[in-house]
């Protein structure tokens, strides 16, 4: 068989090419017909590919409805906390003095002390959002959520956190709130993000986890002793607050002197290319 011949014995499959004998084998369906096609077997809707499709969706609809929000704080706490517990009126606080400041909050969306700073942030008249999860037990998004998305997969919930906050900030909480304040310490100290505010409120209820850290941790080297300052405990809602301000106002200022050097570099580099310019010239 010459090499013209070997060149046309071959079957295209949507994308796929066939050469040989697999290619003769009659195709009993085009993609199409099955894709129109009744089916009774839905087993596929169980299937990885499948469910790769659903996780993308998530990000999708996740950046799409979050993309335009305006600067915020996320706060997580424990769903346990009913209201009129001190702790979910210190929530409350905090979700006004974060509106106050000029922020939408953003919480996991359910209730206790995720329910109590949405709350806080829509009665004083700011954006109150809700990120929920899907769980075997029933748990809707609190009535105070302004704007909120309801997500299967922890891991694509958490980057909606990651991605459109800019502190957080833990109340009391149990082994949620402890995954999402460790997963943000990593990524902060790995600099997977840039570092940005993480605050526990809560003195009395964080002082144990806080010195077993700033101990045990440090003094077996199992963390570095800068590691501890990727953190700030308070009691006081508003100094919560105030800290992730100023945090930001510094790195704003921060940014602001980076763009004048850079400036400053542009005009030194525009004055080399004139002179060489000039240079050129004269040489002519």
């Amino acid at each position: 068989m010459n090499s013209s011949d070997n060149n046309g014995d071959f079957r295209l499959r949507g994308p796929v090419l066939l050469r040989g004998k697999r290619h003769n084998e009659k195709q009993k369906s085009t993609t199409d017909q099955r894709l129109l096609a009744q089916q009774t077997n839905i087993d596929w809707l169980h299937t990885d590919p499948w469910r790769v499709m659903r996780i993308q969706s998530e990000f999708v609809d996740g950046f799409g409805a979050l993309a335009k929000i305006p600067k915020a704080i996320t706060v997580f706490g424990s769903a346990r906390v009913k209201p009129g517990h001190a702790y979910y009126e210190k929530g409350r606080e905090l979700g006004r003095l974060i509106h106050e400041a000029g922020y939408a909050t953003i919480t996991g969306g359910g209730p206790g002390l995720m329910e109590a700073p949405n709350r806080g942030a829509q009665e004083s008249g700011g954006l109150s959002i809700g990120l929920g999860i899907e769980l075997p037990m029933e748990q809707s998004l609190n009535r105070w959520v302004d704007l909120g998305l309801n997500f299967r997969y922890f891991f694509v919930r958490k980057t909606m956190f990651l991605k459109y906050s800019q502190a957080f900030v833990c109340l009391p909480g149990g082994y949620g709130t402890l995954d999402e304040l460790f997963e943000a310490l990593v990524m902060v100290q790995t600099e997977k993000i840039r570092k940005f505010p993480i605050i526990l409120i809560g003195k009395e209820f964080w002082g144990g986890l806080v010195e077993w850290i700033t101990t045990r941790l440090v003094d077996e080297g199992m963390i570095s002793p800068e590691d501890v300052d990727l953190f700030h405990v308070t009691d006081d809602p508003a100094e919560a607050v105030q800290i992730c301000v100023d945090a930001h106002a510094d790195a704003v200022e921060k940014l602001k002197r980076r763009q004048e050097e850079l400036a400053a570099e542009q005009d030194r580099i525009s004055e080399q290319l004139d002179r060489f310019d000039c240079e050129g010239k004269r040489g002519k």
